[in-house]
């Protein structure tokens, strides 16, 4: 059960809020497979690229494939974990749109590029 933050002066109450996060954090982290991206741009550009097809071997890719629980954007020294369901969610909404480009290493890879808020 997901409790709802509600701005409160009440250390205790704080205190009880923060704890649910910290044990909801312990249990993504002990229990399940993450994968970590670290994307070097998205503070420039605002956006992190979700790869889900690899042209070189022309076969999906990325979040097309992966069997991943969670997925991690490390963007400099901030780390944002969001459930993979959730991810694809999100960026379904932009395939075969304006923002369903091309990038990765010598732009061989499609993905989405999704902006930090829609992200977060």
């Amino acid at each position: 059960k997901k409790e709802i933050m509600k701005h409160n002066n009440d250390f205790k109450y704080d205190l009880k809020v923060g704890q649910v996060k910290e044990k909801e954090l312990a249990s993504i982290l002990e229990g399940s497979t993450i994968e970590v991206k670290y994307d070097l741009q998205a503070l420039d550009t605002g956006n992190v690229f979700v790869e889900y097809y690899n042209l070189r071997s022309n076969k999906p890719s990325g979040i097309s494939t992966t069997e991943s629980d969670y997925y991690c954007f490390a963007i400099q020294d901030t780390f944002h974990i969001i459930k993979t369901s959730v991810l694809k969610e999100r960026c379904r909404k932009h395939y075969k749109t304006n923002k369903d480009v091309l990038g990765g290493d010598s732009n061989t890879s499609k993905g989405i590029l999704l902006t930090i808020k829609e992200l977060i």
